[in-house]
């Protein structure tokens, strides 16, 4: 015997509800990207099914910009930040990737990743070595 009467119209009003919050955090996550300045961005806009992923990975280019959005990183979901201090700006990529690119790497491996993938950018007296 079970205490809930009638599961089928519980689970399906979670469901409703689930799907309500979903759309409540898309609004978020473009509220928070047009306050950066991304709506505008070229790369940003060619990415535009962002919404569809899973996870969006922001990727930040020092450990100020990182900290100052720390917040963010909890009070929206889907999103999840690196550090990338080869890159010159705040790009966004799907988590997805980032996690099949960086499973089983090394720190250091991932390190050097970064200058040249995931926004960053080698500087011109390196590229010339």
């Amino acid at each position: 015997m079970s205490v809930i009467k009638d599961e089928n119209t519980l689970l399906n009003t979670i469901k409703r509800i689930d799907q309500k919050i979903d759309k409540l955090n898309d609004q978020k996550i473009i509220a928070f990207f047009d306050s950066l300045g991304l709506a505008g961005r070229e790369d940003i806009s060619a990415a535009a099914d962002f919404l569809k992923w899973e996870t969006i990975l922001v990727v930040v280019p020092n450990r100020h910009i990182s900290h100052e959005l720390k917040y963010y990183k909890y009070s929206i979901a889907r999103l999840s930040f690196v550090t990338n201090p080869n890159a010159k700006e705040i790009h966004i990529f799907d988590f997805k990737e980032w996690d099949n690119i960086t499973r089983n790497k090394t720190q250091f491996q991932v390190r050097e990743l970064l200058k040249t993938s995931f926004g960053g950018v080698r500087n011109n007296a390196e590229r010339l070595n």
